[in-house]
């Protein structure tokens, strides 16, 4: 789990990277789909992350919105400022923590029951699904997006002839 979280880390500062070549106004033009755009996008992304971990911990959650937010480098600082203790989370990770219970009160007062397991392996889908909405938008601005593939990032650096 941890090499997935450490991909889809290791993706979103490419990402980052490759917006720097980008206008205010490409970034945040509304797009079809995903959350809306480009730097919300990446702003969800990070706010997403951050909330379930600190919600799983019984910690309070963020609730800013966007608008203070909405420049590529106030979304870069606000995911650094998450980063350690989402990074300390994720690395800190062991077997016991997969059947842990979660209790999610819905906006109805239902309560819906998820493992700590099964939560950790959304946030990996959902960030990998919101880079492929970044990857479809950045075609449609006619630039190449950075690489979404596993392979050749040396994630796994235990393999036998691996320096």
């Amino acid at each position: 789990m941890q090499t997935f979280f450490r991909y889809n880390w290791m993706v979103r500062e490419e990402w980052y990277k490759w917006c720097e070549d980008l206008t205010e106004e490409e970034l945040l033009k509304p797009r079809a789909g995903g959350v809306g755009g480009i730097l919300k996008t990446l702003f969800h992304i990070a706010d997403v992350e951050w909330s379930w971990i600190m919600v799983m911990q019984g910690k309070p959650d963020f609730q800013e919105d966007f608008a203070g937010f909405s420049s590529l480098e106030k979304v870069r600082e606000l995911d650094a400022r998450f980063r350690p203790e989402v990074e300390s989370f994720v690395l800190n990770w062991n077997e016991g923590l997969e059947r842990k219970i979660f209790a999610d009160t819905q906006k109805d007062g239902s309560v819906a029951t998820h493992a700590w397991g099964e939560i950790m392996r959304h946030m990996i889908a959902h960030e990998i699904h919101h880079i492929g909405q970044l990857s479809v938008w950045a075609r449609e601005a006619g630039k190449q997006p950075p690489s979404a593939n596993v392979i050749g990032k040396g994630l796994v650096d235990s393999l036998p002839g691996r320096a």
